[in-house]
């Protein structure tokens, strides 16, 4: 089963895991510090929340959707590719406190996009950096897109 993966940017983590527990009637599937999911049955939803900035709106952080297996991200980053549209793979990357494959692309708005699967769970939030930056250069899960080269990339979903 595949699902549709929201994240957001929350300045008050309690308060939107309250929020969404409410709206949704679910517990969180996974909390760690800074970072809640939600594995909501219906709708099949992944809510995402990572904590932002204290006072800040809400908003968007990515997009995805999540399947099965590798051979599924394998295949989207296939037919995405023969759409022409850049990708961006990263295979046994740690991010959101999961090992993780997947392929990330952006929306005619810049809206990045990624189709991802959960190998395993994983005790750190991310060990990905920005492509183009040296291995020294950490990021945080969920930070925004930006522009290397021509093509917006992405630290970590």
């Amino acid at each position: 089963m595949s699902r549709v993966q929201l994240a957001l940017r929350v300045s008050d983590l309690e308060g939107s895991i309250a929020f969404y527990r409410s709206l949704f009637g679910v517990e969180p599937a996974k909390l760690r510090p800074g970072y809640a999911n939600f594995a909501v049955t219906e709708p099949p939803l992944k809510l995402v929340l990572i904590e932002g900035e204290p006072g800040r709106p809400t908003v968007m952080d990515h997009l995805g959707v999540e399947v099965e297996t590798s051979g599924e991200v394998n295949a989207a980053t296939a037919r995405l590719s023969e759409l022409g549209l850049f990708t961006q793979v990263e295979n046994d990357t740690t991010c959101c406190y999961a090992l993780q494959d997947k392929v990330w692309v952006h929306g005619p708005g810049t809206e990045p996009w990624e189709v991802y699967t959960v190998k395993a769970d994983a005790p750190d939030a991310t060990s990905v950096h920005p492509a183009g930056a040296s291995p020294d250069t950490a990021c945080e899960c969920g930070t925004p897109a930006e522009l290397v080269g021509d093509a917006a990339v992405k630290c970590c979903g």
